[in-house]
């Protein structure tokens, strides 16, 4: 998995990666309206090649794309699975040659209204579960929980097989279809594109 801070990556970087997209790519890029999701967009597809190419052992430039309506990109010519995700100025990518995965990540915000949102996102039961946790750990365990049922909802299967990635401000969960070689620590935090 690779997580970027957008926060730290300028925009002449990230216009520097546009000859990498695909026609596809190009014109779902255009068409964002929100300077911010035109950002997160970019920094996914750079990303995904990069981590693509480390894993497959190519050129990340050379890594194809293929958009697909409401769903992920499909990777053309590797035995590879791809899930992107991203939560405010954070993007994260996943891949792996073992199985399809899926890859969640939200930022961990205090400010909202848990109860409401738990009973929008699981229902009744959950949201009294989730409400009879201390205090303490309520926001938490919710991100947890909705990371989770997200990351289950990328992967397109019904898993349990589920990593937590630690994180101080987001809540990371990646799914596998079968029980996979990754673990919590199997992931790199990329602060400027282009470096690993």
């Amino acid at each position: 998995m690779w997580l970027a801070d957008g926060r730290l990556i300028d925009d002449g970087t990230l216009q520097a990666y546009a000859s990498w997209l695909s026609p596809g790519e190009a014109a779902r890029h255009a068409g964002f309206t929100r300077p911010d999701r035109r950002r997160q967009f970019m920094i996914g597809r750079v990303l995904a090649r990069q981590a693509l190419g480390a894993l497959c052992g190519v050129d990340a430039a050379r890594v194809v794309l293929e958009e697909r309506p409401g769903l992920g990109p499909l990777v053309i010519g590797l035995q590879a699975s791809l899930s992107i995700s991203h939560s405010g100025p954070w993007v994260a990518c996943a891949v792996s040659s073992d199985c399809a995965i899926g890859l969640d990540i939200e930022t961990i915000d205090a400010g909202r209204n848990i109860p409401a949102l738990a009973l929008h996102a699981f229902g009744e039961e959950e949201a009294a579960l989730l409400a009879a946790r201390p205090e303490a750990q309520r926001v938490r365990d919710f991100y947890v929980m909705w990371s989770k049922q997200e990351a289950s909802i990328k992967l397109g299967l019904p898993s349990e097989h589920f990593i937590e990635v630690p994180h101080p401000t987001l809540s990371i969960a990646l799914c596998c279809a079968e029980q996979c070689r990754l673990t919590a620590d199997t992931y790199q935090l990329v602060h400027q594109l282009g470096r690993g």
